[in-house]
């Protein structure tokens, strides 16, 4: 029988190292995985987290493996490629930081071998991801095992699949399953057992074939369907494999029975019944861990995106852990899965595109959480190769297509990319990543430009995959537009939920992010090195007020919520406090005096509060309660008001001339003049354009970024290979003030 040996611990690390070692290092350092070595580096901000190639080593006596015919190295992430040594041997070599790979390491096996893999996370123009708005975590972050089968055993070689594929169809009240092995080294005098299970383990299918007919179909009758959040019902299939009737392999995998429409009018349909998918997006990282996640971390991911309400995930922007695929099929998460095909296309990389995809679907076609497989994302921000992007992505659509016909395709398309592009026509599914109210324009905007879409594409099914905007622990009264508030975020995501909800023809909205998450490049709202557009703080220990509004839409669990609660200190004589709740009729009370009850069709409740002395609110509704505290005081909280840590500049060091431009005007209202606008181009003009990222500062970029203050976009120019000095912001700032506003 197949065995699982985890070689986790105890491997020396090296990110000195330059050469493969011919013996045990002895002063390496000793680290167990799951590991990464961009844990600290890459999540404090000055895009300076290291990338190259380290080295991990191993030790490991033969007899303490299970006696095996054949014996394979299982990794489960090395990011982004990684060489795999073995007694000194160079066996493999793989691009691509998030699947799953094997190694055939039987014919090397001594009574003792040296393990040695060198993982390279450095730049590369021929792998995925190499420009985007994460981090990219170098090293073995997954678990590493060593499978131990016989001769014959069902595959472990083909792009990292678990060796079985099973298809269900729903037709009327039955389930036609169809379940195909890959067996490899088969051998005459030997059979295949089949055995579909019940959740509780009843037997409801079960066939004895040749092991040459490696394909099976059974009948469920009265199948009981996979019904996302509110009965995520799941089957389990057996195979064994048989050699002189003794079991020498088995394979097993668990599967969903459901149907599931993406309506370009009625939005999403699952088992012939409307079902809206309203969810987030996930990025798979943790403070002071990087993406050397645990099962807890995973598991507590998941228990806050399910108390939120949420029925579907985007799992950006590659292929996640199989243990929270796992977790999506078990909660009745919808799923959209995706590879890092990301942000700029590079002609070089369309083989890791195809190689990734491929992994992707086999790995991953068994889980009936999934149902949409993402082609790329805002791939269009930089278009030098626009023949060659279509090309790519009309290569990619059909392979996935031929390995998956069960399934459709998705993009989610950047915001400045036009609707008429040739690229939106390609896949079953399209989404954007709008930004309206945080990156340009307003909150307004949102509904509609979908609506605009889908006057103008009705055929087409069109979402949300991306929308959200940062918020930190700084407060205000007067929310604004860029302040990186709380409440401005709260209030963002009200507007958005107000209108994106409420259009039954789109197909699903993806928040982003469920959690704040590390961007070493980017340089905003006070903390280094995070994007901080998580309705949850990094930490996981603190839900921001806009999750509460988010809960209030889609949670069925009763409860209340006061907003504003680390914001005590306030100003005014009447303050307005806002209450989030999911039943129909909120009271509060300020010291113990009420002041009246309201309803909301909309769950948003907001009161006037008279601010003196100190303040005990309580708000109730139903049987749920919820409590706060404010304070009234003379002088606004300076603590409160963001200050940019580490900042090159802060606005306040700025020298503004009345009537005069500065680095504090929105780069809309600079670009009104002709000195102005050219002032700003040469701000987004790198100085080495190989370190550029390729990003294209076009119209639609330039609308995007309009309502940023010039000091603020000057902020976050790193992630495009832009660093100005404090002088070269000072000379700009000089400059703008000679220009008449």
């Amino acid at each position: 029988m197949r065995q699982i040996y985890n070689f986790n611990k105890k491997w020396a690390f090296s990110k000195e190292a330059t050469n493969v070692p011919e013996k045990m290092p002895e002063k390496w350092n000793w680290v167990n995985l799951p590991h990464t070595w961009n844990n600290i580096d890459g999540q404090d901000g000055g895009n300076d987290f290291y990338r190259g190639t380290c080295y991990y080593a191993n030790e490991l006596e033969k007899s303490e493996l299970p006696e095996a015919d054949k014996y394979y190295l299982e990794l489960q992430g090395a990011n982004s490629s990684a060489d795999v040594y073995v007694n000194g041997k160079k066996l493999a070599h793989h691009d691509g930081g998030y699947s799953t790979w094997r190694v055939d390491i039987t014919d090397v096996l001594e009574n003792k071998n040296l393990f040695v893999i060198a993982v390279d996370n450095s730049a590369n123009e021929e792998v995925y991801p190499q420009v985007a708005d994460f981090t990219f975590y170098g090293g073995l972050y997954r678990d590493v095992n060593i499978v131990a089968v016989k001769e014959s055993h069902f595959d472990l070689e083909y792009y990292g699949g678990p060796g079985i594929m099973v298809t269900p169809v729903v037709e009327g009240k039955d389930a036609k399953v169809d379940v195909q092995v890959f067996v490899t080294n088969a051998k005459e005098n030997q059979s295949l057992v089949y055995v579909i299970k019940e959740q509780d383990g009843t037997i409801v299918g079960e066939e004895t074939t040749a092991v040459t007919a490696d394909k099976m179909r059974a009948t469920i009758p009265d199948v009981h369907l996979w019904n996302g959040t509110k009965d995520p019902y799941l089957y389990t299939v057996d195979v064994k494999l048989l050699e002189d009737g003794k079991v020498i392999d088995e394979v097993s995998t668990r599967f969903g029975c459901r149907t599931f429409e993406i309506d370009p009018e009625k939005g999403f349909i699952l088992n012939g019944e409307s079902y809206p998918l309203r969810g987030v997006s996930r990025h798979q990282d943790y403070i002071g861990i990087g993406n050397a996640i645990t099962k807890a971390n995973h598991d507590e991911d998941m228990d806050l995106i399910c108390e939120m309400g949420a029925n579907t995930i985007r799992l950006a922007h590659y292929q996640h852990d199989q243990y929270f695929y796992d977790l999506c099929d078990e909660r009745g998460m919808v799923v959209w899965a995706e590879i890092p095909y990301i942000s700029r296309h590079m002609p070089t990389g369309r083989e890791n595109t195809i190689s990734q995809m491929k992994e992707l679907i086999t790995q991953n076609y068994n889980h009936p959480s999934i149902v949409v497989w993402g082609l790329s994302n805002e791939i269009t921000i930089s278009e030098t190769d626009r023949d060659d992007l279509i090309e790519n992505h009309r290569i990619l659509n059909d392979l996935v297509h031929e390995m998956d016909p069960t399934r459709q395709t998705v993009i989610a398309a950047v915001s400045m990319c036009e609707i008429d592009h040739p690229y939106i026509q390609i896949p079953d599914v399209v989404s954007y990543n709008h930004y309206f109210g945080w990156y340009g324009g307003d909150t307004s905007m949102n509904g509609p430009w979908f609506d605009n879409f889908h006057k103008t594409y009705p055929n087409i099914p069109i979402g949300v995959s991306e929308y959200g905007c940062e918020a930190l622990n700084w407060h205000t009264s007067d929310p604004k537009q860029g302040d990186y508030t709380e409440e401005y975020q709260a209030y963002y995501h009200e507007e958005l939920i107000k209108q994106l909800f409420t259009r039954e023809y789109i197909w699903a909205t993806h928040v982003w992010n469920m959690f704040d998450f590390a961007a070493d490049a980017r340089n905003e709202g006070g903390v280094n090195g995070m994007n901080h557009k998580g309705l949850v703080t990094f930490d996981r220990k603190y839900k921001k007020d806009s999750f509460y509004a988010y809960k209030a839409w889609l949670s069925d669990e009763p409860f209340v919520h006061i907003c504003g609660k680390r914001y005590v200190d306030r100003v005014e004589e009447v303050t307005k406090v806002t209450v989030y709740s999911n039943q129909p009729e909120v009271e509060l009370f300020v010291n113990g005096k009420s002041l009246g009850k309201q309803t909301s069709d909309v769950h948003f409740f907001y009161f006037d509060v008279p601010n003196a002395g100190e303040s005990t609110l309580v708000a109730v509704a139903g049987d749920c309660k919820d409590e706060s505290f404010i304070r009234k005081v003379e002088k606004f909280n300076e603590a409160y008001r963001l200050v940019e840590k580490g900042a090159i500049l802060n606005w306040f060091d700025i020298t503004e001339v009345d009537g005069r431009l500065s680095l504090n005007d929105k780069v809309e209202d600079v670009m009104k003049s002709e000195e102005g606008k050219a002032l700003i181009i040469e701000l987004l003009t790198p100085k080495d354009p190989d370190k550029a990222g390729a990003f294209e500062f076009n119209e639609g970029m330039m609308s995007m970024i309009g309502s940023f203050t010039v000091l603020r976009l000057s902020g976050m120019l790193g992630m495009m290979g832009i660093n100005p000095t404090k002088e070269e912001l000072l000379d700009l700032n000089a400059k703008l003030n000679r220009i008449v506003k």
